[in-house]
């Protein structure tokens, strides 16, 4: 952690405003704190702005004495109050942009934060929207609300984009340790924010365009949902063929050049890989072009979710009374995020199939499946044992494998962390090919 008293005095000069407390905005707001700037968190939710306050975390990456440190030496305050905006230098906006039930892009949080910038925007103010978006967002959408203030960009204040890159649960690298991409509408507004961004970055990237960088953080994310949805299209078909492709994997992993490994899993999850890559087939519609390698990884990330609902419903057939206990609901490990989990869905279906589900996760305590409400249980003797299928959707670091193998009387493991263990339970894998 780098001391603030050690940081140049200049930091303290320019006062930065984080529009967004989420899993994006708070790292962030923290890195600059942590920097030596003096940080004002904006969002709208009251229990965090109260939480951040009293130095609460309420993300499991963020320890509550990093927090305590930045909030109580007064280099970071919540508020949900915009007129703070008024007395800022920089304002980073870091809201989220989901998708419609049609799967095309919403972007009504940013446009709800447009129109509370514009009357509070000031001259010489940098704005830097960091938000998952298609290629034309921030030119095309984000600063005309901007400039509804009357104010010019380049010649009274600056707009600048710079795709966030923050991995919930990696423990690898900080985020002042990943390269920053970065973009200005002018070269004047490229100039602001690679001198910002310089700052509190290790490395930054310059590009030549808002559209470049909003493209680059799409191409990243879809290489990822093709290459998630084309490796579970082939565990699908290494179980009929009766191959392991987790042993392939690893053959193939040996290779020094051309190959990168994927794995297999209940479909891609989170706020980024199975939404980002649907903002850039929405675009390219507009192009007279169809994304059809997109739109095909989109089709199987369903699928693979309905394939292994169906391979528990065939596993149970013969129960009478069919149980299902799913152990983590998270999208990936050792995080409490649920968003976009295939787990959600998978619980869904099994119940609209007459499955009883109950459901285990150290760091979900309670969720929310359509109309149902769900507590995670303890994994004791006595719940292992009257369940008929333990699900392994997350690999959570923790996961108690002993004791649900010696319990269980089935275990579908879809993360392949049962590899070379045993026990009482007959384990099944997703791509095992029945082993």
């Amino acid at each position: 952690m780098v001391h603030p008293e050690n940081v140049a005095n200049d930091n303290y000069n320019t006062k930065i405003g984080i529009v967004g407390l989420g899993f994006v905005g708070l790292p962030l707001a923290l890195l600059f704190a942590e920097k030596g700037f003096k940080v004002t968190g904006i969002d709208v939710d009251n229990n965090k702005i109260e939480q951040l306050n009293n130095g609460i975390s309420y993300l499991p990456d963020i320890p509550d004495s990093y927090l305590q440190r930045a909030v109580f030496l007064g280099n970071l305050v919540g508020t949900t109050d915009y007129d703070m905006i008024k007395a800022l230098d920089v304002v980073i906006v870091c809201v989220p942009t989901p998708l419609t039930t049609y799967k095309n892009p919403d972007l009504s949080y940013l446009q709800l934060v447009g129109k509370e910038l514009a009357p509070r925007i000031k001259n010489g103010q940098l704005i830097i929207l960091e938000s998952s978006t298609y290629p034309g967002t921030t030119e095309e959408v984000f600063q005309p609300m901007l400039e509804n203030s009357g104010l010019k960009v380049g010649k009274d204040f600056f707009i600048g984009y710079s795709p966030e890159r923050i991995d919930p649960g990696n423990k690898k690298y900080k985020v002042d340790e990943i390269p920053k991409i970065v973009s200005g509408i002018t070269d004047q507004c490229l100039s602001k924010i690679s001198t910002l961004y310089k700052k509190v970055f290790k490395k930054i990237v310059p590009v030549s365009s808002s559209r470049v960088a909003e493209f680059t953080k799409l191409l990243e994310n879809s290489y990822r949902f093709i290459n998630i949805s084309f490796i579970n299209e082939m565990a699908m078909l290494c179980d009929e063929m009766e191959i392991n492709l987790w042993e392939a994997v690893a053959a193939a992993n040996t290779k020094p050049y051309g190959f990168t490994p994927f794995y297999p899993g209940p479909g891609a999850g989170g706020h980024c890989i199975p939404v980002d890559p649907l903002y850039l087939v929405w675009k390219s519609n507009h192009y007279g072009i169809d994304s059809k390698m997109i739109r095909l990884s989109d089709e199987i990330n369903d699928q693979i979710s309905n394939y292994i609902v169906k391979n528990i419903t065939n596993f149970l057939s013969e129960k009478e009374e069919k149980k299902v206990l799913v152990y983590g609901v998270t999208y990936k490990k050792d995080i409490d995020d649920v968003r976009e989990s295939p787990a959600i869905k998978i619980i869904s279906q099994l119940h609209l199939n007459g499955i009883g589900v109950s459901y285990h996760d150290p760091y979900v305590s309670k969720i929310k499946v359509g109309n149902k409400s769900y507590s995670s249980v303890n994994l004791t003797k006595t719940v292992l044992s009257e369940t008929n299928c333990v699900l392994i959707l997350t690999d959570h670091s923790e996961i108690p494998l002993e004791n649900i193998l010696e319990h269980a009387e089935l275990v579908y493991d879809v993360r392949n962390v049962t590899n070379g263990l045993s026990g009482k339970a007959k384990i099944i894998r997703l791509g095992g090919g029945g082993q």
